[in-house]
């Protein structure tokens, strides 16, 4: 850096006693013609030029070394200056998927009056709590929500967990509806469709229907009776 400044110094005092100031005029120093016509001295300007880049170079490099030391240094005053906070982390205690939604279960249950146990149910059987989840046929997240249910329901981010769990108990409360409450028939129609159902007047002879209705009783059931318990 020393070495920088010394050259800098000596570049501006052989600029300096070149010639004089650019742009001062004096009182002979007039433009008129016969100034005009007179040789000018373009090897020596050229010279005084490239020492005032030369000048302008160095300062420029000193301001680039310079500059971000004194910036880093006011940051770091104003950083010292200010409240400092820390945070430590003792225990991780892991939640268990089935137990990761409870709380927008109970919210969703009654929101729309459905048994907490028919939901959770109904959830560990479509998608075995994984919010990622897409079947084959196109139903979403943790639910399974058929893109035209999404659609219908306003359902704008279908893997969002609360969207998706509010859809899907949404639907869940409109087929027990239309099902007069009987719950076989709602647990049907939500894997088969209310039509199918419609047509069977009762749980169609599909095979996976059937499974999936004879699995959701029973996990409606174990949940009442480990609450009992």
């Amino acid at each position: 850096m020393l070495q920088i400044y010394r050259l800098m110094l000596d570049e501006l005092a052989s600029t300096a006693s070149d010639a004089p100031a650019v742009g001062l005029r004096h009182h002979d120093d007039r433009r008129v013609a016969s100034r005009r016509a007179q040789t000018r001295e373009t090897p020596d300007r050229r010279r005084r030029e490239r020492r005032r880049q030369r000048f302008r170079s160095l300062l420029l490099t000193i301001l680039a070394l310079i500059a971000p030391h004194q910036l880093r240094k006011s940051e770091s005053a104003g950083l010292a200056a200010g409240p400092r906070v820390s945070t430590t982390i003792d225990t991780m205690i892991p939640v268990q998927p089935q137990q990761a939604y409870e709380g927008i279960i109970r919210e969703a249950a009654a929101l729309y009056r459905v048994d907490a146990d028919l939901i959770r149910s109904v959830m560990q059987a479509e998608s075995a709590f994984d919010p990622s989840a897409v079947s084959r046929a196109g139903a979403m997240g943790l639910m399974q929500l058929m893109p035209s249910i999404a659609e219908a329901f306003g359902v704008e981010h279908p893997f969002d967990p609360r969207e998706n769990i509010m859809a899907g108990t949404r639907l869940l409360r409109e087929l027990l509806d239309q099902h007069g409450g009987n719950l076989v028939r709602t647990i049907a129609s939500y894997n088969a469709g209310p039509t199918a159902v419609a047509h069977y007047r009762g749980v169609p002879p599909f095979k996976e229907t059937r499974g999936y209705v004879k699995r959701v009783t029973n996990l409606i059931a174990e949940a009442r009776n480990g609450a009992n318990d």
